[in-house]
């Protein structure tokens, strides 16, 4: 069989709710992976907070970062590095509106660099992983460079007006997202950029035919990518705008799903 891309989602996907890869999950991607298939971790986190699991399944493959925005390989110096970043005066223009939009926080990222507007210790132990640089006050002042991504805290009722307001006012610039449980956090990258973006890069990169490309997703910001691939997975826990437009439903991140698929899909003796 020819080697396929296999499209990995973390938070609802690929980690069960204790943020953990199960020992059968584990084993069926080690066995593919042994066999010439490829793994990819394609996610919304920083890699400080995905190298854990990139490094669990001795992934030797590029990764990708903030929804696409950052993918790098991890173990090659010459691997041309794509970093898209956001126009630093959009930034300040949200940040000057915290207020008036009902947010109670925003955070800005660059990298491994953390900016957090009001200090807030839940969120700073929240991104305490990897350790990276925590700076806080206000963005127009901390912030000197455009983000990688940002990311904007506010209540559950309060986020489809100000995503509404995010159209209104930046619909050109920026692409936004929505957290699943349980965080109500609104992501936002620039303009163009998705895990698809990010997928088509490194497929490219790896010499995989397009047909032979397979993915799995649970949230919004996995839309694009389960679209791009040939076969677009959703978990049974996914919601159900990813459902409806998946080739494919497999059980849920507690369950094995992506297990489940894979010894069928591959046929594997386990």
């Amino acid at each position: 069989m020819e080697p396929h891309l296999i499209c990995l989602d973390l938070d609802g996907t690929l980690l069960n709710d204790d943020k953990e890869i199960t020992p059968l999950t584990k084993q069926v991607l080690l066995q593919l992976k042994a066999q010439g298939h490829k793994l990819i971790i394609s996610t919304g986190r920083p890699y400080r907070a995905s190298e854990d699991y990139y490094r669990e399944l001795s992934m030797d493959t590029p990764i990708v970062n903030f929804n696409g925005a950052f993918v790098h390989h991890p173990s090659d110096r010459s691997f041309d590095v794509v970093h898209e970043t956001l126009d630093l005066d959009v930034v300040h223009k949200i940040s000057e509106r915290v207020p008036d939009l009902k947010i109670q926080n925003i955070l800005a990222e660059i990298k491994d660099r953390v900016y957090v507007h009001y200090h807030d210790e839940v969120i700073l132990d929240m991104f305490k992983t990897g350790r990276p640089e925590i700076r806080v006050g206000e963005l127009n002042e901390t912030l000197a460079e455009g983000p990688t991504s940002i990311l904007i805290q506010a209540k559950d009722e309060h986020i489809p007006s100000i995503r509404q307001n995010l159209d209104d006012l930046f619909a050109d610039l920026i692409e936004h997202r929505r957290w699943g449980a349980p965080y109500p956090v609104i992501e936002i990258v620039k303009k163009g950029i998705n895990k698809a973006v990010g997928v088509d890069y490194v497929r490219g990169y790896l010499g995989i035919k397009q047909e032979n490309t397979i993915a799995f997703g649970d949230e919004d910001n996995d839309n694009e990518m389960i679209e791009y691939v040939a076969h677009g997975v959703a978990m049974d826990n996914a919601i159900d705008d990813l459902k409806s437009i998946a080739n494919h439903v497999t059980k849920s991140n507690n369950e094995d799903g992506i297990a489940h698929f894979l010894i069928d899909f591959f046929n594997l003796n386990i």
